[in-house]
């Protein structure tokens, strides 16, 4: 498992986050996405060392990179002074890497943090790459894109119940339980209104398929992530977090994550081909 969870992780770190940070269409961002590789490498090399100084160091300099983007939102909450439901999504994915990186310096140092074990502090940097960083971008675009009753729901719902997953790393499994839930429900709103934008694509079929693709692939893999939720505050079965990192943490990496920042990519310069970046 801990060979797929570092390649999901490295995945999230290269690609994912720059990817999707091309998308917000802020050029306050633009710096930090041209110097983000010169902090997620480090951070992608420090996966495969063993735990120790060295893995610490690069774990480290990932972090830098994330804080620095952490930082950016109370900036941009400053400049724009929105507390619109697709705002709110996007300053959560902002913040979001910076948790995931204070996990990964924990687990690279051999430190259990709040209690936390080694084995879940490394199952929390995926989680807060892609339910957190990847998972609230999407929800904050389409919003954004289509700012009606469901685009608003998904921008808040998929925040809080990211929120109310990390509290109940705290508080209990019900709580945790709770999140799955309204996580849940954003994302399945995300999944239909993501289906809703393939027509948008025209006669590009890649597009489509992408677009597809991801929200065929969310509605799956988040009922998968409600059983595990639910097995684990009510003791009935449920997957192993071997099987997890697998199917839902896989799935929810390529299938969705990496599919819907390529389609919206594609979107993106079809409709403003002068915005494209290099």
């Amino acid at each position: 498992m801990s060979v797929l969870v570092g390649l999901i992780v490295m995945l999230g770190m290269l690609v994912v986050v720059p990817l999707g940070l091309g998308l917000v269409g802020d050029p306050a961002l633009h710096r930090i996405r041209r110097l983000w590789p010169f902090f997620a490498v480090p951070g992608a090399v420090s996966l495969w060392l063993p735990r120790g100084g060295a893995a610490t160091a690069l774990a480290l300099c990932y972090a830098l990179g994330t804080l620095l983007l952490a930082a950016h939102a109370p900036r941009r909450l400053a400049r724009t002074r929105s507390a619109r439901p697709a705002e709110a999504a996007l300053l959560t994915a902002l913040v979001a890497p910076s948790v995931a990186a204070l996990a990964l310096v924990a687990e690279r140092s051999g430190h259990e943090l709040f209690g936390f074990g080694l084995g879940i502090l490394a199952l929390t940097v995926p989680h807060f790459h892609f339910a957190g960083f990847a998972a609230a971008l999407v929800a904050g675009l389409v919003c954004r894109a289509e700012d009606g009753a469901a685009g608003r729901f998904a921008a808040l719902s998929v925040p809080l119940g990211t929120l109310l997953v990390l509290v109940g790393y705290f508080t209990g499994d019900r709580t945790e339980l709770a999140g799955a839930v309204v996580l849940t429900a954003g994302m399945w709103a995300v999944a239909l209104l993501t289906w809703r934008t393939a027509p948008a694509a025209g006669t590009d079929r890649v597009t489509r398929a992408l677009l597809a693709v991801s929200a065929g692939v969310l509605a799956v893999t988040m009922v998968l992530a409600l059983s595990w939720a639910l097995g684990e505050a009510t003791g009935l079965p449920h997957p192993t977090l071997t099987w997890m990192a697998a199917t839902h943490g896989l799935g929810n990496a390529l299938g969705f994550a990496l599919c819907t920042l390529l389609a919206r990519r594609r979107l993106q310069d079809f409709t403003h081909p002068e915005g494209r970046t290099a």
